[in-house]
């Protein structure tokens, strides 16, 4: 969480509340950093930050490739109910 902390108060007076900025920042952000840096990035955080960020990015990339397949993502019937892992 340090990583986006710094960023946001590097950027908070340029971010407005639209989700077009945060991406617009992120993109720049990457675009200015060798693997190298982003590594080192990665590197610095904590092992539960490390799980969140890949499971976002397998979560998308898992849903856009069913899309790509024209899988549909049906929600659960259950989806209110408790579910264990």
């Amino acid at each position: 969480m340090k990583l986006v902390n710094d960023i946001y108060n590097m950027y908070r007076d340029k971010l407005i509340g639209e989700e077009e900025d945060v991406t617009t920042l992120v993109m720049g952000l990457l675009h200015e950093r060798t693997k190298e840096e982003m590594m080192s990035w990665v590197n610095d955080m904590q092992e539960t930050e490390v799980y969140q960020m890949l499971g976002l990015y397998l979560l998308e990339m898992l849903r856009l490739k069913l899309a790509d397949e024209g899988i549909p993502l049906q929600p659960r019937q259950d989806a209110g109910a408790q579910r264990f892992h």
